[in-house]
């Protein structure tokens, strides 16, 4: 049986309470769980006691029986001390997509051509204005 770490929301409508819980990783996000360890309310100011609370005894033996803590949890627990989260990086986030680079490229190269149709006709008109003049 595969176990996880996971958070069950409770709570009113816009109101979230989530419970911390060991559930099999087949039940349902609110469903059935194997036990309580903990509580966290994200509408509590971060510095608040309150906003997540955990028994870390019981968390740490259900690590060590193999449970796997998702991505949030993992970060509540990397705050709280009990496990470390790696650092992740991706440096491709901040590029536009493939598309948007080709629209980007493309109008590179239409203020290119533009100016350089700009710069041709003014080397050419004062020829043109010279031979008027003559």
């Amino acid at each position: 049986m595969s176990l996880k770490i996971r958070l069950t929301r409770g709570g009113a409508k816009k109101r979230p309470y989530y419970r911390v819980v060991i559930a099999d990783a087949r039940a349902p996000r609110d469903g059935r769980f194997i036990e309580k360890v903990g509580t966290f309310n994200p509408l509590l100011p971060k510095d608040s006691p309150e906003r997540f609370t955990l028994v870390e005894e019981r968390v740490k033996h259900w690590l060590d029986a193999g449970a796997q803590p998702t991505d949030r949890v993992l970060r509540l627990l990397d705050a709280a001390g009990i496990k470390s989260r790696p650092a992740r990086n991706n440096p491709n986030k901040a590029q536009p997509g493939k598309k948007a680079q080709e629209r980007a490229e493309a109008r590179k190269q239409a203020e290119a051509d533009a100016a350089e149709a700009a710069a041709a006709p003014a080397e050419e008109a004062p020829a043109t204005e010279e031979a008027a003049a003559e």
